[in-house]
């Protein structure tokens, strides 16, 4: 009796456990493998003003919970585009990093909606010896005379300032490439402005001779000045005023009273009386 019992026990314990491995396998399969979605990524490095064409992309399988926006799942769709910025390879490539469709290649296609490329004659020293890279941000200084000022009998004085900052450089001489971090040295340099910048940067190369100053890439902050001169460079003072000297004069001597007197007439003569 003993035994029977034992056996319905362990039976009982047999099937509550097929039980629970059945129900863990149907779980399991249940689950399946997660959704995923193709992503075209770069098969090279590309730079930038680049013609993307199919040979340069393959598709890669990316979790569709975790697609990076502006992401694009055909390379028929990336052929012919150009782009503003680096890929690097194996990285998604995204609308964000492309020219609008239809651009064309060249500089033209990496310049912002709104801005304008113009290029300025630099040399070694005025380049920040081949250090303004493209990528990189410069402030322009302007070194001119100043017409509202002028010492007495002198001529206007001579100041420098900042009179643009934060300017983005986008090529040196005719490369616009951004993955090489060494410096070369070029005679011109193209930056991104404004049309207002524009205006402002062909104004001041005309009054004076320009220089760059390289900024670090994370400072947005603006700085005002009121520009260097001699005077504050050199830590001058106005002279002063050169002393008023007093001058003494002589006292006009004291003329004599006004005396009373007549004149007396005799005959072919005439004589004064004074009393």
């Amino acid at each position: 009796m003993r035994n029977s019992r034992v056996a319905i026990v362990l039976l009982l314990a047999l099937l509550m456990a097929g039980g629970a491995v059945l129900a863990a396998a149907r779980w399991m399969s249940g689950q399946g493998a997660p959704a995923s979605q193709t992503v075209m990524v770069a098969l090279v490095d590309i730079g930038v003003g680049a013609k993307v064409t199919p040979a340069m992309l393959r598709g890669m399988d990316w979790p569709a919970g975790a697609m990076p926006p502006g992401a694009f799942g055909e390379a028929g769709a990336l052929d012919g585009r150009i782009t503003r910025t680096a890929v690097s390879k194996g990285e998604p490539v995204l609308e964000s990093k492309l020219a609008p469709p239809g651009a064309t290649g060249g500089l033209s296609a990496i310049v912002a909606a709104g801005k304008r490329a113009m290029t300025v004659r630099v040399n070694d020293v005025v380049g920040v010896a081949g250090f303004a890279l493209p990528g990189n941000f410069v402030d322009i200084l302007v070194h001119t005379q100043d017409d509202r000022a002028r010492p007495a009998g002198g001529g206007p004085l001579a100041i420098s300032k900042i009179v643009l900052e934060r300017i983005l450089v986008l090529a040196v001489a005719q490369e616009s490439g951004r993955d090489d971090n060494k410096p070369k040295v070029v005679n011109a340099v193209t930056l991104e402005l404004t049309p207002e910048q524009v205006e402002k940067l062909d104004l001041a190369r005309s009054v004076g001779s320009l220089s760059l100053v390289l900024r670090n890439q994370v400072d947005p902050a603006p700085v005002t000045t009121g520009g260097a001169t001699k005077e504050s460079l050199l830590e001058l003072k106005a002279p002063a005023a050169a002393p008023v000297r007093a001058v003494r004069r002589q006292a006009a001597p004291a003329r004599a009273p006004a005396r009373d007197s007549i004149t007396v007439i005799k005959g072919m003569d005439t004589s004064v009386q004074q009393f």
